[in-house]
C-alpha cells in the first residue's frame, strides 16, 4: 500500500515540534519525524516554513505586549524580543543556507544516481541489443543445423536404400549361389551313381583303363578341392558381405564414402560370383570329359569281346 504524500501542514507542524524542543528544523530530521518523504519534496515546504516564521514571531510578540508595564520595562522587553528575533532569524538563516547546501547535495546526488541509471539503462539496452543480436544469430545457427540435419536425413535415406539393394542383389547371388551347389552335388551323385554301375567292368579293364581312372580320380579330388575352396570362398565372401552391412549401418557420419566403398565391394563380389560362374562351367566340363573318357574303354572293351566271339564261331 502507497504511503500518503507530504503537505506543507505536516512540514509545519513537524518544524514546530522540533523547533519547541530546541532543535533547528532540518530536511533529514523533518523526514526521520515524520518517516516518510523525500529530501527534493520536504526542502522547499521548509523553505517556506521559514519564511513564515517571522510574521508568527512578530505576532507571538504582539500578543506578549505588556500594556500596564512601565516605558523602561518594555523598552527592555523590546530589546530583548528584538535580539531574539535577530538572534532567530540570523539562526534561521544559518539553518536555511545548511538547509540549502544540503538540498543542493542531494540534488547533485540524485543527479549523479540519475546519470548513474541512464549509464545503467543504456548499458541494459545494449546487453539487449546484443542479446537480440545473439539471439539472432542462434536463430540462424539453427536453421542452417536443421537444414544440414535434414540433408544428412536424406544422405541417410539414400545410404539405406543403396544398402537395401546390396542386401537384395547378395541375396540372389546367395541362391544362385546355393542353387549352383545343388546343381555340383547332384551332378556328383550322378556321378557317384555312374562309377558305381560301371564299378564292375571298370574292375575287369582295370589294368587297361588304370592311368584314366586314375586321371579321373585325380579331377574328382580336384573338383572336390575346388568345391571345398569355392565353399571356404561362399563363406569367406558372406563374412565380407555381413561385415558391408554392419559398415553400412555405422556409416552415419560418412554416408557418401561409405556408400562408394560399398558400391566398389559388390562390383568385386559380382566379379567373384561371375567368376563362381565361370568356375561352375568349367566343373561342367571337367565333369563331362570325365564321363566320357571313363565311358570310352567299355565301349573298345566291348568291340574286341564281340570280334573274339566272331573269330570263335568262325573256328567252330
Amino acid at each position: 500500500m502507497a504511503r500518503p504524500g507530504v503537505g506543507y501542514e505536516d512540514i509545519s507542524a513537524a518544524a514546530d515540534a522540533l523547533l519547541d524542543a530546541g532543535e533547528r528544523p532540518t530536511t533529514e530530521k523533518i523526514r526521520g519525524r515524520l518517516g516518510r518523504g523525500s529530501p527534493n519534496t520536504i526542502g522547499p515546504l521548509l523553505d517556506r516554513w521559514w519564511a513564515t516564521l517571522g510574521p508568527r514571531l512578530n505576532q507571538q510578540r504582539a500578543k506578549m505586549d505588556m500594556p500596564d508595564a512601565p516605558a523602561e520595562v518594555a523598552t527592555l522587553a523590546t530589546q530583548l524580543w528584538e535580539q531574539a528575533l535577530a538572534a532567530a532569524q540570523q539562526h534561521a538563516e544559518k539553518g536555511l543556507a545548511s538547509e540549502r547546501t544540503t538540498l543542493q547535495e542531494a540534488r547533485q546526488e540524485f543527479e549523479g544516481e540519475r546519470k548513474n541509471q541512464k549509464a545503467a539503462i543504456d548499458a541494459a539496452t545494449a546487453t539487449s541489443e546484443a542479446a537480440a543480436h545473439a539471439q539472432t544469430l542462434a536463430e540462424t545457427r539453427l536453421i542452417d543445423a536443421q537444414h544440414l540435419i535434414k540433408q544428412q536425413a536424406l544422405q541417410l535415406t539414400d545410404v539405406a536404400q543403396q544398402r537395401n539393394a546390396l542386401q537384395a542383389r547378395f541375396d540372389s547371388k546367395e541362391i544362385e549361389l546355393l542353387e549352383l551347389m545343388e546343381r555340383l552335388r547332384q551332378q556328383e551323385a550322378v556321378s557317384t551313381s555312374e562309377l558305381a554301375a560301371h564299378a564292375q567292368h571298370l574292375r575287369c579293364t582295370e589294368d587297361r583303363a588304370h592311368s584314366e581312372i586314375d586321371r579321373a580320380r585325380q579331377e574328382t579330388k580336384e573338383l572336390r578341392a575346388q568345391l571345398i575352396a569355392l565353399t571356404r570362398e561362399r563363406a569367406i565372401n558372406e563374412k565380407q558381405l555381413l561385415q558391408q552391412r554392419e559398415e553400412a549401418v555405422a556409416a552415419t557420419i560418412g554416408a557418401q564414402r561409405e556408400a562408394g566403398i560399398q558400391r566398389g565391394r559388390a562390383e568385386a563380389l559380382e566379379q567373384q560370383l561371375a567368376q563362381l560362374g565361370d568356375l561352375s562351367a568349367t566343373l561342367g566340363a571337367t565333369l563331362a570329359q570325365t564321363r566320357k573318357r571313363a565311358k570310352h574303354p567299355i565301349s573298345r572293351d566291348k568291340t574286341t569281346n564281340k570280334r573274339s566271339a566272331k573269330r570263335k564261331a568262325t573256328q567252330s
